[in-house]
């Protein structure tokens, strides 16, 4: 017989931050056996919640019962010998350690014995593959998101918070976790589950709470509701219908050639670019799609500059052969560029919003004066970027490490599109984004194209791929295959070539 008693129960949860309260009197059930999603859109408190109960945040009140007693989380060792496991949206990983050392640093001693043989198995059984002696720095983003989620499987938790677990998962990977889920559950652990993508909260959660600027707003059976409901209860509006696709008019002169790219990995694991060749043309969105680790890291920084290629030729940017030029060149002539990590490579946490914004725009908006930096506008320049794309920030002088993920994300690509870019290389446009936030990154990304502008996304999100691109190719083994017009692609079509299923060689788009 099932214990009645919630395994986690929580009452008038309340942290302040300065110029935020977060929390205000957020309660929160969970009960045993279930999955239950937590809801809402960015900054309205989930992430300071799930910290709290993971113990990285102190509340400043509240009560919580575990397994129906009261309990003071002191710290995460303290929630994890609790029975309790988290797998971040940020990952806490050391990129100098292997995914083996990286995992054992969460474990006690007595949990480490042959731990290398124990990460093969359970990664190879919930289908999350991983080599336990590869260094973390060599990783994608998708297969650091692995490692984080076998290393909690790896403490059998009886409680397992799950923040953005498919942002950086192809359909297939989501697909074998949400059997994963369903199997715990089965077994005895409950699950926490936080996501934008609302469809497959609909499918796997029983139970959701909603919150919306630190408060709970509603709990409901999300199965009982459709995605636009759920959606409208977020953010307390009427969702927008997404506009109807336009044909967009495309130019004659390429935007971006790469020509015969051939390029080692500079990481040890890394895939190495083979011979790849794609032209996109003014006004057109090409959609790169793949599993995490088969090149696209390599791809996005090769076309940025932070790889050089073998000849000036490899690379054009609207006209001019950048193949030798580093970033900030190939910006000078057009080039902007939003790499798949926000956290250290798109943006420095310590920096304030201003500071993060004149990293890569002081070029393109003029943001120095006689080699000196000019506060005044490129505080505006920040101001700007917050106003347009809704980033919820207390302003320019904010810490970039104080926002949420996907606020962070919104103030990047954002970031970028306000240069005004001949051409934009993005990749993982809308990781950690609630709807309302992806469909107005969507609408800029579309809005840049119908400037003239050539772009370049590289996501595992193919609901996004097809929601934006015009023609559709897949990244396998450092090849990128024949790109098809959007009208001839399926789902199914392009996740078996992400798969691996036999495709047309390679790439002269």
């Amino acid at each position: 017989m099932t214990d009645p008693t919630p395994l986690l129960a929580m009452t008038g949860m309340t942290k302040h931050y300065p110029g935020c309260l977060a929390n205000d009197r957020v309660s929160l059930t969970v009960e045993r056996n279930q999955i239950h999603a937590l809801l809402g859109e960015n900054g309205a408190g989930k992430s300071t919640l799930v910290k709290t109960i993971y113990g990285v945040v102190k509340p400043d009140a509240g009560e919580i019962l575990w397994d129906g007693k009261p309990v003071r989380i002191q710290n995460p060792g303290h929630a994890q010998r609790l029975g309790i496991g988290m797998v971040f949206q940020h990952f806490s990983l050391f990129e100098a350690l292997t995914v083996a050392e990286n995992i054992a640093l969460g474990l006690a001693a007595s949990e480490r014995a042959n731990l290398k043989e124990r990460i093969t198995r359970i990664s190879a059984e919930y289908g999350l593959p991983l080599d336990p002696d590869r260094v973390v720095h060599d990783l994608s983003v998708g297969e650091r998101q692995r490692i984080e989620i076998v290393r909690c499987l790896l403490q059998n938790p009886k409680l397992l918070i799950m923040d953005e677990p498919t942002s950086v998962l192809t359909p297939g990977e989501a697909t074998r976790l949400f059997e994963t889920l369903r199997r715990l559950a089965a077994e005895g652990c409950s699950i926490l589950y936080s996501s934008h993508k609302l469809e497959e909260v609909r499918a796997l959660c029983s139970a959701a709470t909603i919150m919306r600027l630190g408060c709970n707003v509603a709990t409901c059976a999300p199965a009982e509701k459709s995605v636009r409901e759920l959606a409208e209860i977020m953010i307390a509006a009427d969702l927008k219908a997404p506009p109807v696709r336009a044909i967009r008019e495309t130019g004659t002169t390429p935007r971006l050639i790469v020509k015969n790219l051939t390029v080692p990995s500079p990481h040890h694991f890394g895939t190495g670019l083979k011979d790849i060749s794609l032209t996109i043309e003014s006004g057109e969105i090409l959609g790169v799609a793949g599993i995490a680790g088969n090149g696209q890291t390599e791809l996005m920084d090769a076309i940025s500059g932070e790889i050089l290629a073998g000849a000036p030729e490899n690379i054009v940017i609207d006209g001019v052969p950048a193949g030798q030029m580093g970033p900030r060149a190939r910006r000078a002539i057009g080039g902007c560029f939003v790499p798949e990590e926000r956290n250290g490579h798109g943006a420095v946490t310590a920096m304030t919003l201003s500071e993060n914004g004149f990293l890569s725009g002081f070029v393109r908006r003029a943001l120095t004066r006689c080699g000196i930096v000019n506060p005044k506008r490129t505080d505006v320049f920040a101001a700007d970027i917050i106003r347009r794309f809704d980033v919820r920030a207390t302003g320019p002088k904010a810490e970039a490490r104080s926002l949420s993920g996907g606020n962070l994300q919104k103030f990047l690509v954002g970031r970028e599109i306000s240069q005004h870019p001949k051409v934009l290389a993005i990749s993982q446009p809308t990781w950690g984004v609630d709807a309302g936030a992806a469909q107005a990154i969507h609408e800029a990304i579309a809005a840049l194209a119908v400037e003239g502008a050539a772009v370049l996304i590289v996501s595992q999100d193919l609901d996004e791929i097809f929601a934006l691109a015009d023609r559709i190719a897949v990244m396998a083994g450092g090849r990128v295959s024949e790109p098809v017009p959007l009208r001839e692609a399926t789902v199914e079509s392009i996740g078996r070539l992400m798969g691996g299923a036999p495709r047309e060689q390679p790439a002269h788009v």
